[in-house]
């Protein structure tokens, strides 16, 4: 029985061929760990365990990855505000590792109880932060990336198809629509790869920024600390594993 996907580029509904006969491999986002879920994000992980099922009832061998945000995820969701986890450190009088552990682990237990396949790979972000080191300084020896006073930013206009998914008019893109706008943002639609921690906070999470990722080497040789933001690391998994 063939099998047909609404494809969201195209718009149609199109048959499914996979790349290797009989195989299927498949990324699927997976929860930022800072509290618990609610019934509308376990709904999205019923939806991909129905589509992983339906792959396996129909003979495909699935190779699923799944990611685990446990760091960068902004409280505004668009690359502004506090990372999730180290508000729920301060909220519980946790370390933002231990708020990750302990969300995580309830996470997957929730998984359990629901009878949920499990996925092939399960990979915390905080993993694979030198992947996605690598993937941001790979974007800008490509001219992808800027640098502003607090982070490492994708030009979207470097890349002419990034709307065309979502069909997006990006000229139409109001910044601050929802949140104050960004006054060193070239474009409305461009995103973080990689935040800055803030001058004189210490984070539970944080790294030495690569001097290779940064226009302006830092001064007096004290290393730039920073986070990767949490557009960068899918891509960095799923690369890691799925090629």
């Amino acid at each position: 029985m063939a099998i047909k996907f609404a494809n969201t580029l195209t718009r149609h509904l199109d048959t499914f061929v996979p790349l290797q006969p009989g195989k299927v491999s498949l990324y699927t986002c997976g929860p930022t760990v800072y509290s618990y879920l609610h019934v509308g994000n376990w709904a999205a992980y019923i939806y991909w365990d129905i589509l992983v099922r339906m792959l396996q009832a129909e003979g495909y061998e699935v190779e699923r990855v799944m990611n685990i945000t446990d760091v960068g995820h902004l409280t505004s969701d668009a690359d502004e505000g506090e990372d999730k986890l180290e508000k729920g450190a301060r909220r519980e009088g946790k370390t933002a590792w231990q708020i990750a552990k302990f969300y995580a682990d309830d996470f997957i237990c929730g998984m359990n109880a629901l009878h949920l396949t499990s996925p092939s790979q399960l990979a915390r972000a905080t993993d694979y932060i030198d992947e996605q080191i690598q993937l941001a300084i790979t974007l800008k020896r490509k001219g992808h990336t800027y640098q502003t006073s607090d982070g490492i930013y994708f030009d979207t206009s470097t890349f002419p198809a990034y709307a065309d998914f979502a069909r997006l008019d990006l000229r139409a893109l109001r910044a601050g629509a929802r949140i104050g706008p960004n006054s060193e943002k070239r474009h409305a639609s461009d995103f973080a790869l990689w935040k800055f921690s803030p001058t004189g906070v210490k984070r539970d999470m944080e790294w030495p920024t690569p001097p290779e990722l940064l226009d302006q080497p830092p001064t007096g040789g004290t290393p730039v600390m920073g986070f990767p933001g949490w557009h960068l690391e899918c891509s960095a998994i799923a690369m890691h594993f799925l090629g």
